[in-house]
């Protein structure tokens, strides 16, 4: 996290009590995606309060051993260029097979025109590369963790 980034955090962390800080589990600062349009996009999603989900490989926490979200972290959700967003907290997460996921998480998902099959056609190719990339198969069975959040600041 850059000084930019930990000054926007500060700036929500003052409008909590000593107690709330406290119980954050974690704090991160990150875009979504992995190329510029969609890491754009999915921050003007977030902050316009479309997106309230997102998901990732499994197998990825594991090959850069990660631990997987916790609810009430925190992320500082970037642009491309690196510059803040908004913050939010997570407030559910799971793990399930990917041919598992249903309609509803593609709709929280906000992307696209947010229908199971719009999400399930672009998670596809996303999640088949990655794989390749970690050296392993991906499938209907395959784990992905969901995760929800709500956006906390700019309100």
């Amino acid at each position: 996290m850059n000084p930019e980034h930990r000054e926007f955090l500060n700036q929500y962390l003052a409008t909590l009590t000593i107690s709330a800080r406290e119980n954050i589990p974690n704090v991160i600062a990150e875009y979504f995606c992995a190329d510029e349009e969609n890491a754009n996009e999915c921050a003007r999603l977030v902050n316009n309060g479309i997106k309230t989900a997102t998901c990732s490989f499994k197998k990825g926490y594991e090959a850069e051993n990660e631990p997987l979200p916790k609810v009430g972290q925190l992320m500082v959700v970037l642009d491309w260029e690196q510059n803040p967003v908004c913050i939010v907290e997570t407030t559910k997460v799971s793990v399930c097979a990917f041919g598992d996921v249903d309609s509803e998480f593609a709709w929280a998902e906000g992307e696209g025109d947010r229908s199971y099959s719009w999400w399930r056609e672009a998670h596809i190719d996303f999640f088949r590369d990655y794989a390749q990339e970690l050296g392993c198969e991906f499938n209907d069975q395959s784990e992905i963790v969901q995760e929800w959040f709500k956006k906390v600041y700019p309100r």
